[in-house]
């Protein structure tokens, strides 16, 4: 099944209040057991390696402007997916993000199912407060659009 751009269906006012952009994508995944935090795991922690190299390359372009970057040694640790700090979570939906001076983002991972099996929608919400937040995120666009639904893909591979 391949990956669809949908319209959001999140409360981006609950989630994220005054955020500029929510975009989201959906895949079947069959009759896979899968709870929200292992689908987020999944795809930001185990993702296509291709994806690790532009991050590479990411952090070495912002660092200078002082926006976030991993740990060094990988992911950052406690409750966390990835560089993603979680800030809600049940079984069907896990919630993460962050606040930085340029923008605060959210991503959410809702598992939902339905007659002809279950889906995985990845929805990514954020809210830029200046030139530099709508710059990046410019910037960023049409690599987040590739990344999530490759992300997606390998999930339901």
């Amino acid at each position: 099944m391949p990956v669809e751009q949908i319209t959001p269906t999140v409360d981006g006012e609950a989630l994220l209040p005054g955020a500029q952009f929510i975009d989201a994508y959906s895949i079947g995944i069959g009759h896979q057991a899968l709870d929200a935090r292992q689908a987020a795991v999944r795809m930001i922690e185990h993702g296509p390696r291709w994806i690790d190299g532009l991050m590479r390359v990411r952090n070495i372009i912002v660092t200078p402007f002082g926006l976030k970057t991993p740990a060094p040694g990988g992911a950052a640790r406690g409750d966390s997916i990835g560089v993603f700090p979680v800030v809600g979570e049940t079984p069907s939906r896990i919630v993460a993000g962050f606040n930085d001076s340029h923008h605060d983002c959210r991503v959410v991972i809702d598992i939902a199912d339905g007659a002809s099996g279950r889906r995985v929608i990845a929805s990514t919400l954020v809210r830029t407060h200046n030139w530099l937040g709508r710059t990046y995120l410019a910037t960023i666009m049409p690599f987040h659009r590739l990344v999530v639904r490759a992300m997606l893909n390998r999930l339901a591979a």
